[in-house]
């Protein structure tokens, strides 16, 4: 049996490259890049290695949810950002997959336009995290890595 830690993966949909520079009074100040260390640090405290990756693309989001899933991940972060109201390709690869998704939303989008009140992915995923800012993702972490035990 490997050494290595098991995986837990983190995918970020469109735009959120530009964290720290887009609408900072929404999605607050700090980068993609500050919130993925954050989160390795927590995986690895936690026991676990962390893949993060960011795409505009839903075809690549819908790919690594497959990979994630192929390569034994204990469970993915997802943040699809605009496509959480728009993909039902993007909620069928989540049901597609037998591995734990927790959909996580920096800003709280129940407090922000009716269109998005409404996510596709929700459904699908073992939990949704909203309103937390950075501290959404650590939150989905721990309870993913809690889960895989």
């Amino acid at each position: 049996m490997s050494d290595a830690p098991r995986t837990l993966w983190l995918l970020h949909g469109p735009n959120l490259d530009r964290l720290g520079r887009r609408e900072p009074e929404v999605y607050g100040r700090q980068t993609l890049a500050e919130i993925d260390a954050a989160c390795a640090d927590l995986a690895s405290s936690l026991g676990f290695a962390l893949e993060a990756r960011q795409s505009a693309h839903e075809g690549a989001l819908i790919d690594w949810l497959h990979e994630a899933a192929d390569a034994g991940a204990a469970g993915i972060v997802l943040n699809p950002a605009g496509y959480t109201h728009t993909s039902v390709a993007l909620r069928d690869a989540i049901t597609a997959i037998d591995v734990p998704v927790v959909e996580v939303h920096l800003s709280n989008v129940q407090a922000r336009e009716p269109f998005r009140h409404v996510s596709l992915t929700a459904a699908a995923c073992a939990g949704t995290i909203a309103g937390l800012g950075a501290e959404g993702y650590l939150a989905a972490l721990r309870y993913l890595a809690a889960r895989a035990g």
